[in-house]
């Protein structure tokens, strides 16, 4: 017998995250809960009809209507929260009352934070509630604490990632593969990370580098961006001396984000303009989203880990690295896999009680060494090498 899971938001990656809980997820049934009727049932009929199954079942809902929410929550073994990020907490709180297990992309530390408050109830409830468990913060924490792992005595551990598309196309050579509201809150809100084993606030769009990356990425900008490690500081604080995350991006485009943060285009306070007030991030979003959204464009996704400290009694460091690409067979792009995937794995992990129970970090909750096994099931090729 196997279980039932419901994904919140019927988009991108809530759809990637419906298919492989069918594939990988031992799922008897998985509901698509939108209030778009018809995203629900186009997001179902592509995953039943790529997995030549019914197990995928549209359940147009308003998720906002807490009592629905719940009654549909109740219904499962797993969830995952495939919505924008305000909504988490909401969700959370449904999710402790209908005693089912919990996962979400996360997407702001604040509420993250606030989630993981709920601990005590999650626990009375007999569930985990994980945030988080996006493509970063996510996927690459539970990477950056397998690398951890690597070593007798780690020390500091950095981390470098991003999504590009292949063909980057003019002027901004970005290709839009997440909600436009979600990348600008990674560019705008300062980063919290851990210097000098305490958590720090660093601004936004800071310590410009260049890194070097394989083919067919090659030399790219990486720079500061928020939320990238999330909980991470304040879990580890005491035990490491650093953790850092650094977005990358192909060259040229820094300068770009760094004029539209200088003027204050990402602003979430209107400003007047004539006889209106006017969101100047919102503006932002309407004018920026469509020269950087280009469907069917192939993407891929990068990330890189370093953790220095000490092996067998001698400094060391080790490289975790992994590299994934849009898929033409399936349609998914590498976002959506590297996102849409890892939130699946957690869920499986969940209705399987594999994860504590109560509101834990990703990097306290998800167990490095089978999440790395997942991985290799999901074909994803990881490299590990010492130096």
């Amino acid at each position: 017998m196997g279980f039932r899971y419901a994904v919140l938001g019927a988009g991108r990656q809530g759809t990637a995250c419906a298919y492989d809980l069918i594939k990988f997820g031992d799922a008897d049934l998985v509901l698509l809960i939108d209030r778009s009727t018809e995203a629900a049932h186009r997001a179902a009929e592509r995953v039943n009809q790529l997995l030549c199954t019914d197990k995928a079942q549209p359940r147009p809902l308003d998720i906002r209507d807490t009592h629905l929410l719940i009654q549909a929550l109740a219904e499962v073994d797993a969830c995952v929260s495939a919505v924008p990020y305000s909504l988490n907490l909401m969700i959370t709180e449904a999710a402790i009352q209908a005693r089912t297990n919990l996962c979400d992309l996360g997407g702001n530390t604040d509420v993250v934070r606030q989630q993981l408050s709920k601990d005590a109830a999650a626990k009375r409830a007999g569930i985990s509630i994980i945030p988080d468990c996006g493509q970063v913060p996510g996927l690459g924490t539970t990477l950056m604490v397998y690398a951890m792992s690597l070593l007798d005595e780690p020390e500091e551990v950095y981390m470098w990632d991003g999504g590009l598309p292949q063909h980057p196309r003019p002027p901004f050579h970005y290709l839009a593969t997440f909600h436009i509201a979600g990348l600008t809150n990674e560019f705008a809100e300062p980063a919290v990370l851990l210097r000098n084993g305490k958590p720090t606030l660093v601004p936004p769009l800071t310590e410009l580098e260049e890194v070097e990356f394989p083919p067919p990425i090659g030399r790219v900008e990486a720079f500061i961006t928020s939320g990238g490690v999330s909980t991470m500081p304040w879990t580890f604080e005491g035990r490491l001396k650093t953790i850092q995350n650094k977005t990358i991006r192909y060259p040229g485009h820094y300068a770009q984000l760094r004029a539209f943060y200088d003027l204050g285009l990402w602003r979430t306070d209107a400003v007047q303009v004539g006889d209106q007030k006017v969101v100047p991030r919102d503006l932002f979003h309407v004018l920026f989203e469509p020269l950087v959204t280009f469907p069917g464009d192939p993407d891929v996704v990068a990330l890189r880990i370093r953790a220095a400290g000490r092996k067998d009694g001698r400094p060391a460091s080790v490289i975790v690295e992994m590299m994934d690409f849009f898929d033409a067979e399936t349609g998914f792009t590498a976002m959506e896999r590297t996102t849409g995937w890892d939130a699946a794995i957690v869920a499986a992990m969940m209705a399987r009680d594999q994860t504590p129970k109560g509101a834990v970090p990703v990097e306290l909750a998800v167990p490095a060494g089978l999440f790395m096994h997942e991985l290799a099931r999901r074909g994803f090729e990881v490299t590990v090498r010492f130096e």
